[in-house]
Protein backbone atom coordinates (compact mmCIF):
# COMPACT_ATOMS: atom_id res chain seq x y z
CA UNK A 1 0.00 0.00 0.00
CA UNK A 2 1.11 3.64 -0.40
CA UNK A 3 3.61 4.91 2.20
CA UNK A 4 2.87 8.63 2.45
CA UNK A 5 -0.21 10.72 3.25
CA UNK A 6 -1.08 13.73 1.05
CA UNK A 7 0.30 16.96 2.52
CA UNK A 8 -0.88 20.55 2.84
CA UNK A 9 -4.60 19.68 3.01
CA UNK A 10 -6.69 22.87 2.80
CA UNK A 11 -10.45 23.38 3.00
CA UNK A 12 -12.26 26.32 1.41
CA UNK A 13 -15.87 26.61 2.61
CA UNK A 14 -17.95 27.94 -0.30
CA UNK A 15 -21.38 28.17 1.34
CA UNK A 16 -23.46 26.49 4.06
CA UNK A 17 -23.68 23.15 2.19
CA UNK A 18 -20.57 23.05 -0.04
CA UNK A 19 -16.80 23.02 0.56
CA UNK A 20 -13.75 22.54 -1.65
CA UNK A 21 -10.77 20.54 -0.43
CA UNK A 22 -7.32 20.52 -2.02
CA UNK A 23 -4.05 18.78 -1.22
CA UNK A 24 -0.50 18.34 -2.50
CA UNK A 25 0.08 15.18 -4.55
CA UNK A 26 2.26 12.50 -2.96
CA UNK A 27 5.64 11.67 -4.59
CA UNK A 28 4.94 8.98 -7.21
CA UNK A 29 7.58 6.58 -5.88
CA UNK A 30 5.81 6.59 -2.47
CA UNK A 31 2.64 5.24 -4.13
CA UNK A 32 4.43 1.87 -4.58
CA UNK A 33 2.17 0.88 -7.43
CA UNK A 34 -0.37 2.33 -9.84
CA UNK A 35 -1.88 5.60 -8.56
CA UNK A 36 -5.65 5.13 -8.69
CA UNK A 37 -6.69 8.35 -6.98
CA UNK A 38 -7.35 10.02 -3.66
CA UNK A 39 -10.05 9.38 -1.07
CA UNK A 40 -11.48 12.10 1.15
CA UNK A 41 -13.03 10.90 4.41
CA UNK A 42 -15.27 13.47 6.05
CA UNK A 43 -17.75 13.43 8.92
CA UNK A 44 -19.87 15.81 10.95
CA UNK A 45 -18.53 16.34 14.47
CA UNK A 46 -21.47 18.35 15.78
CA UNK A 47 -24.25 20.73 14.92
CA UNK A 48 -23.47 24.24 16.21
CA UNK A 49 -27.14 24.94 16.96
CA UNK A 50 -27.74 21.76 18.98
CA UNK A 51 -25.79 19.88 21.58
CA UNK A 52 -26.78 16.46 20.26
CA UNK A 53 -23.97 13.94 19.86
CA UNK A 54 -25.17 11.40 17.35
CA UNK A 55 -23.54 8.33 15.91
CA UNK A 56 -20.85 9.69 13.59
CA UNK A 57 -21.22 8.49 10.03
CA UNK A 58 -18.08 8.85 7.93
CA UNK A 59 -18.59 9.67 4.30
CA UNK A 60 -16.05 8.88 1.59
CA UNK A 61 -15.56 10.54 -1.78
CA UNK A 62 -13.09 9.10 -4.30
CA UNK A 63 -11.33 11.35 -6.82
CA UNK A 64 -9.77 9.36 -9.64
CA UNK A 65 -6.28 9.79 -11.01
CA UNK A 66 -3.85 12.52 -10.02
CA UNK A 67 -6.47 15.13 -9.04
CA UNK A 68 -5.42 17.47 -6.25
CA UNK A 69 -8.80 18.92 -5.31
CA UNK A 70 -12.44 17.92 -4.95
CA UNK A 71 -15.85 19.27 -3.93
CA UNK A 72 -17.78 18.12 -0.85
CA UNK A 73 -21.50 18.70 -1.55
CA UNK A 74 -24.51 18.09 0.69
CA UNK A 75 -23.01 19.39 3.94
CA UNK A 76 -25.30 20.48 6.76
CA UNK A 77 -25.33 24.21 7.55
CA UNK A 78 -23.96 25.56 10.84
CA UNK A 79 -22.00 22.40 11.65
CA UNK A 80 -18.45 21.41 12.53
CA UNK A 81 -16.76 18.81 10.29
CA UNK A 82 -13.49 16.91 10.13
CA UNK A 83 -11.79 15.40 7.09
CA UNK A 84 -8.64 13.66 5.98
CA UNK A 85 -7.21 12.54 2.63
CA UNK A 86 -5.55 9.25 1.61
CA UNK A 87 -3.90 8.09 -1.59
CA UNK A 88 -5.07 4.83 -3.21
CA UNK A 89 -3.24 2.26 -5.34
CA UNK A 90 -4.33 -1.18 -6.59
CA UNK A 91 -3.51 -2.72 -3.24
CA UNK A 92 -5.37 -0.30 -0.98
CA UNK A 93 -5.15 3.01 0.84
CA UNK A 94 -2.15 4.81 2.27
CA UNK A 95 -2.07 6.56 5.66
CA UNK A 96 -4.52 9.37 6.40
CA UNK A 97 -3.43 12.99 6.44
CA UNK A 98 -3.92 14.76 9.81
CA UNK A 99 -7.59 15.55 10.47
CA UNK A 100 -8.61 19.00 9.31
CA UNK A 101 -11.49 20.77 11.09
CA UNK A 102 -13.82 23.15 9.24
CA UNK A 103 -17.16 24.79 9.98
CA UNK A 104 -20.06 25.53 7.66
CA UNK A 105 -21.87 28.88 8.06
CA UNK A 106 -25.53 29.36 8.95
CA UNK A 107 -28.24 28.64 6.40
CA UNK A 108 -31.99 29.34 6.35
CA UNK A 109 -34.07 27.13 8.67
CA UNK A 110 -36.51 24.42 7.65
CA UNK A 111 -40.19 25.24 8.14
CA UNK A 112 -41.57 25.28 11.71
CA UNK A 113 -42.42 21.69 12.68
CA UNK A 114 -46.11 22.46 13.18
CA UNK A 115 -48.65 25.30 13.48
CA UNK A 116 -51.83 24.69 15.50
CA UNK A 117 -54.69 27.18 15.80
CA UNK A 118 -57.02 26.68 18.78
CA UNK A 119 -59.45 28.42 21.14
CA UNK A 120 -61.44 30.50 18.66
CA UNK A 121 -63.48 33.31 20.22
CA UNK A 122 -65.40 36.19 18.62
CA UNK A 123 -62.27 38.24 18.06
CA UNK A 124 -59.24 36.06 18.87
CA UNK A 125 -57.39 32.89 17.94
CA UNK A 126 -54.56 31.10 19.78
CA UNK A 127 -51.55 29.98 17.74
CA UNK A 128 -49.06 27.35 18.89
CA UNK A 129 -46.04 26.16 16.94
CA UNK A 130 -42.96 23.97 17.06
CA UNK A 131 -39.45 25.11 16.22
CA UNK A 132 -37.88 23.95 12.93
CA UNK A 133 -36.46 20.42 12.89
CA UNK A 134 -33.35 21.83 11.18
CA UNK A 135 -32.68 25.37 12.46
CA UNK A 136 -29.46 25.49 10.37
CA UNK A 137 -28.28 28.37 12.52
CA UNK A 138 -29.43 30.57 15.39
CA UNK A 139 -33.11 31.47 15.05
CA UNK A 140 -33.59 35.24 15.21
CA UNK A 141 -37.40 35.42 14.94
CA UNK A 142 -40.61 33.96 13.55
CA UNK A 143 -42.61 35.83 10.93
CA UNK A 144 -46.41 35.50 10.98
CA UNK A 145 -48.49 36.87 8.13
CA UNK A 146 -52.26 36.57 8.00
CA UNK A 147 -55.21 37.90 6.03
CA UNK A 148 -58.99 37.45 6.03
CA UNK A 149 -60.71 35.42 3.30
CA UNK A 150 -64.22 36.52 2.37
CA UNK A 151 -67.09 34.34 1.12
CA UNK A 152 -66.03 34.70 -2.50
CA UNK A 153 -62.52 33.51 -1.56
CA UNK A 154 -60.96 36.93 -2.06
CA UNK A 155 -58.02 37.69 0.22
CA UNK A 156 -58.11 40.82 2.37
CA UNK A 157 -55.16 42.99 3.51
CA UNK A 158 -52.08 41.13 4.72
CA UNK A 159 -50.84 41.80 8.26
CA UNK A 160 -47.26 40.88 9.23
CA UNK A 161 -45.95 40.32 12.77
CA UNK A 162 -42.42 39.53 13.93
CA UNK A 163 -42.30 37.19 16.96
CA UNK A 164 -39.23 36.61 19.19
CA UNK A 165 -37.47 33.30 18.50
CA UNK A 166 -37.97 32.00 22.06
CA UNK A 167 -41.80 32.18 21.87
CA UNK A 168 -43.94 29.14 21.03
CA UNK A 169 -47.48 30.55 21.24
CA UNK A 170 -49.41 33.75 20.60
CA UNK A 171 -52.97 34.99 21.16
CA UNK A 172 -54.09 37.06 18.17
CA UNK A 173 -56.66 39.62 19.24
CA UNK A 174 -58.89 42.24 17.57
CA UNK A 175 -59.93 39.92 14.76
CA UNK A 176 -63.33 40.09 13.03
CA UNK A 177 -65.99 37.68 14.22
CA UNK A 178 -67.19 34.81 12.03
CA UNK A 179 -64.27 35.37 9.66
CA UNK A 180 -61.91 32.87 8.03
CA UNK A 181 -58.24 33.79 8.19
CA UNK A 182 -55.29 32.39 6.28
CA UNK A 183 -51.94 32.20 8.11
CA UNK A 184 -48.39 31.99 6.72
CA UNK A 185 -45.66 31.17 9.21
CA UNK A 186 -41.88 30.77 8.96
CA UNK A 187 -38.67 31.03 10.97
CA UNK A 188 -35.63 33.20 10.29
CA UNK A 189 -31.89 33.10 10.90
CA UNK A 190 -29.47 35.94 10.16
CA UNK A 191 -29.16 34.48 6.64
CA UNK A 192 -32.86 34.79 5.80
CA UNK A 193 -36.33 33.25 5.96
CA UNK A 194 -37.00 29.52 5.82
CA UNK A 195 -39.90 27.85 4.05
CA UNK A 196 -43.33 28.65 5.41
CA UNK A 197 -46.29 26.57 6.53
CA UNK A 198 -49.85 27.76 5.98
CA UNK A 199 -53.00 27.15 7.97
CA UNK A 200 -56.57 28.46 8.00
CA UNK A 201 -58.91 29.07 10.92
CA UNK A 202 -62.26 30.78 11.62
CA UNK A 203 -63.32 33.02 14.49
CA UNK A 204 -66.68 32.10 15.95
CA UNK A 205 -69.96 33.67 14.97
CA UNK A 206 -71.46 34.33 18.40
CA UNK A 207 -70.71 33.34 21.97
Amino acid sequence: VPMVAPGNVQVHVINSTLAKVHWDPVPLKSVRGHLQGYKVYYWKVQSLSRRSRRHVEKKILTFRGNKTFGMLPGLEPFSSYKLNVRVVNGKGEGPASPDKVFKTPEGVPSSPSFLKITNPTLDSLTLEWGSPTHPNGVLTSYILKFQPINNTHELGPLVEISIPANESSLILKNLNYSTRYKFYFNAQTSVGSGSQITEEAVTIMDE
